[in-house]
């Protein structure tokens, strides 16, 4: 491959949750220049068609080839299920495509076989069982119990996870019979992370918290340090992020995961 060490590393994600995963490569790869495609204008994926999400991620991936990206990184779980093969095989050699959920499979198969092992997401990464086809192909005894959890999304996209109410609604997605007696439990969501805190009280710090965005920065990093691609320093070149439609909320918002006021740029997918 004539993939080049500088070149940026590519995120995107159906709105901005997938900053959490920006935030945690950023965090171990600080070197590294971002280019983020948040796709503000279709969110959220989670209630959306396989086939819409396909149509989408393919534009994304063109708009990131475009920019010479060396890796594509699809920090979102519904695109994730639903198109990570499909923009493996459009890429093809042009720069490395990374899903949030492979390494997380990984992981659990390295630290918790034989286990039973929680999985919370969307209704369509829930519902696409990849989860469950990836845990059951290892054979490895570990029984995952998934339960969609539709509601904290929005209710972290609109700041009300630091409100008291965010505990009762957690509260009452954790206590579902389903999830009871795990020893390990998948934030199957790019925007769960932002209440971590909350779900490891609810479980008084007794069970794995699996934050996605962090094993999958660690994935990254490992794979670029093997293949020779990490970038040197370079204080020229800024980090870049791109929305599909801008707002100042959403401008706002990223604050929220991101840690810090990032400016957006709007980039429409279709003129």
């Amino acid at each position: 491959m004539g993939i080049k060490a500088q070149a940026p590393i590519g995120i995107f994600d159906s709105g901005i949750g997938g900053l959490t995963v920006a935030r945690e490569v950023k965090k171990l790869l600080p070197e590294e220049q971002i280019i983020y495609f948040g796709d503000t204008a279709h969110l959220p994926y989670g209630d959306k068609s396989t086939a819409a999400i396909q149509a989408y991620s393919i534009k994304i991936a063109d708009v990131l080839l475009k920019e010479n990206c060396k890796l594509i990184l699809i920090a979102c779980n519904s695109a994730s299920a639903a198109a990570f093969e499909l923009v493996k095989a459009y890429v093809a050699s042009k720069a490395h495509v990374f899903n949030v959920i492979d390494p997380v499979v990984n992981y659990l198969r390295e630290v918790h076989p034989g286990q039973q092992v929680g999985l919370i997401g969307t209704k369509q990464t829930v519902n696409s069982g990849v989860y469950l086809q990836k845990i059951n192909d290892l054979d490895v005894g570990i029984v995952l119990k998934s339960l969609a959890t539709p509601l904290l999304a929005p209710m972290i996209e609109e700041g009300f996870h630091r409100e008291h109410i965010s505990h009762e609604i957690i509260a009452a997605y954790l206590s579902q019979p389903i999830l009871q007696n795990i020893q390990a439990l998948v934030l199957g969501c790019t925007h769960y992370p932002l209440i971590k805190t909350q779900i490891q009280a609810f479980y008084r710090n007794q069970i794995d918290l699996i934050d996605a965005s962090e094993t999958v920065a660690r994935s990254v990093a490992s794979f670029l340090g093997y293949h020779q691609l990490l970038a040197r320093k370079d204080p020229g070149r800024e980090d870049r992020f791109l929305v599909s439609d801008y707002t100042v909320s959403f401008e706002e918002t990223t604050k929220l995961f991101f840690g810090k006021q990032i400016k957006l740029q709007k980039y429409p997918l279709w003129e």
